[in-house]
């Protein structure tokens, strides 16, 4: 369980984060204090929404679980998106197959192979409202047991705090700052330096994948044919110095 100090030091690095970058890497440590492996801050899922990679501002998920999720198309049959609409407070779960007894929720039997597969067999998740009315969620998964009432509670006001302190930094970034991504940045900032997708990878713990995926959605986003047209570009736009 996190302890009292543990829980202060994050609400303190919270409340002193000067950038989104910071408030993501509180939401890792949040993660991982908690016992979780992934974070996700998503926008919420409408009815029209069959995908999940597209609503996805900030994960630490594998590449290779969206990419299977999103190919399977279980964002529309994935049990806590229902549930999701109705909340308020912290929804935990523990992945458990629609055949096997027990209450809600109930996960399709190819999805909870999925979750398995990655090491996701527990999570919780809390649907939040920025100042401009949209609706977001932020997600934990791993594998540990469900967790107790008094960590829902305390993991409840921290991802609040999370959230609430990246909706205004988002709000107060510029406007050319809100094409990419945090870890887009990120990796285009390692790779205006020379870093290769290898040891970009070993500096974030990132696989050569994963590293590659950010470059090419940043690619995408800023109309360029190649990284160095993205670096180029990026600079011009002084997203990167």
């Amino acid at each position: 369980m996190i302890t009292l100090e543990r829980q202060s030091l994050i609400s303190k690095h919270l409340s002193s984060a000067e950038t989104q970058a910071e408030v993501v890497t509180a939401l890792s440590r949040i993660a991982y204090h908690f016992g979780f492996t992934y974070f996700t801050l998503a926008n919420a899922p409408v009815s029209t929404d069959n995908l999940l990679e597209p609503l996805i501002v900030e994960t630490t998920l594998p590449i290779d679980y969206i990419r299977t999720f999103d190919e399977n198309r279980f964002l529309p049959i994935c049990p806590l998106v229902p549930l999701m609409k109705n909340m308020v407070l912290p929804l935990c779960w523990m992945c458990r197959p629609a055949d096997v007894e027990g209450g809600p929720p109930q996960f399709p039997a190819a999805l909870c192979n999925l979750l398995l597969d990655h090491n996701m067999s527990t999570g919780v998740a809390m649907p939040l409202q920025s100042s401009d009315g949209s609706s977001y969620f932020i997600r934990l998964d791993g594998a540990r047991p469900l967790l107790t009432l008094p960590e829902l509670n305390e993991v409840g006001m921290l991802l609040l705090q999370a959230f609430t302190v990246y909706d205004r930094l988002r709000r107060e970034a510029p406007a050319t700052a809100k094409l990419l991504s945090i870890r887009e940045l990120e990796v285009l900032r390692w790779t205006s330096q020379g870093k290769t997708s290898s040891e970009i990878a070993r500096i974030l713990s990132l696989s050569d994948h994963t590293v590659n995926a950010y470059l090419n959605k940043a690619i995408k986003k800023l109309d360029c044919v190649n990284r160095t047209q993205l670096v180029a570009k990026a600079i011009r736009l002084r997203l990167i110095n």
